[in-house]
């Protein structure tokens, strides 16, 4: 079952999952005129949004008892699950023909599986991963990857148009989670392209500060790498997108990529450099990487040296 529209105003929205994505894709929604009920396991996660008008709930049941649409921003696969299933998740709950829009990044069969389950249960599942940092997410910038019923996606779109600068219908269940591990592959192995030619450069002896301008200058830097050369040039990485959400992102491509005998030889070289960066520094930005490649490369090392750290290729 899936609805004709869903209006602003007078749609009751649930949102389940009040992190760094979360919060700000809430808060538009809370702008754009919907009612919005808020719940995460971390109730104080939730404040700044009741402050705004927003309604917190005790629990998921009663989240999704509620509404119309219910939709949720999770770290993994494990938190979607929990979150979805069992007699105290959103479907046992949810009323026939309410709808779920699932935006995590999470393996594409754990999409399938949620559309399966809802479907049984007379409810509409889209899975809407998104694409963007947290400052396009809070301006309404970001780009939905969305899977599922093509009738169900048009019918959201003033949800989408608040979040979303774009969105595309990527195809039958599944389709956006999997068009997410597509675009993500090019992220981090372009992050890693890239630390690797900056630490060349460097060996060879440019100017780092010089190399870092040019570079962020040039066609081949995609925009969303480009924020990263500023914050790698300063050794800033404190987290815009954690290396431990790119760490998980490989290991999700690996993993959909050996079920379909995709190769993946860059993905699967990069993996291992990401993996070492996110033993040492779990909190950094994925960019951090840079900062890696430098160091195996003895440009700056005596930084870290300084700091009682040891550098390895991988953990």
């Amino acid at each position: 079952m899936t609805m004709n529209s869903i209006p602003e105003g007078r749609s009751k929205l649930g949102f389940i999952g009040i992190g760094a994505m979360g919060l700000r894709i809430a808060g538009r929604l809370l702008n754009h005129g919907f009612q919005v009920t808020v719940f995460d396991r971390n109730a104080n996660k939730a404040s700044t949004l009741v402050s705004s008008g927003a309604t917190l709930a005790r629990s998921i049941a009663e989240l999704a008892s509620d509404a119309d649409v219910v939709l949720s921003s999770l770290p993994n696969d494990e938190a979607v699950r929990s979150v979805y299933i069992g007699p105290e998740g959103v479907l046992a709950h949810i009323r026939p023909g309410s709808m779920i829009i699932e935006m995590s990044t999470v393996n594409p069969e754990s999409s399938r599986e949620l559309y399966r389950l809802g479907s049984a249960r007379g409810v509409s599942v889209l899975d809407v991963p998104v694409s963007g940092s947290t400052s396009a997410a809070e301006q309404g910038l970001l780009t939905l990857l969305a899977g599922g019923d093509e009738d169900s996606f048009h019918s959201a779109k003033a949800i989408f148009t608040a979040i979303g600068r774009q969105y595309f219908y990527l195809g039958e269940r599944g389709s956006g989670a999997t068009m997410k591990l597509v675009v993500n592959t090019l992220l981090g192995v372009g992050m890693q392209a890239i630390a690797e030619a900056v630490a060349l450069g460097e060996k060879a002896g440019l100017d780092r500060q010089r190399l870092f301008e040019v570079l962020s200058k040039t066609a081949v830097i995609a925009p969303a790498h480009l924020g990263k050369l500023a914050k790698a040039l300063e050794h800033d990485y404190r987290p815009e997108f954690a290396v431990g959400l790119m760490n998980k992102d490989f290991r999700l491509i690996l993993e959909t990529a050996s079920a379909v005998h995709a190769p993946m030889p860059a993905a699967a070289a990069a993996f291992p450099i990401n993996d070492a960066e996110f033993a040492d520094h779990p909190d950094y930005d994925f960019c951090a990487v840079i900062d890696r490649m430098e160091d195996l490369a003895n440009i700056n090392s005596a930084r870290r040296k300084s700091r009682g750290e040891t550098i390895s290729l991988t953990k």
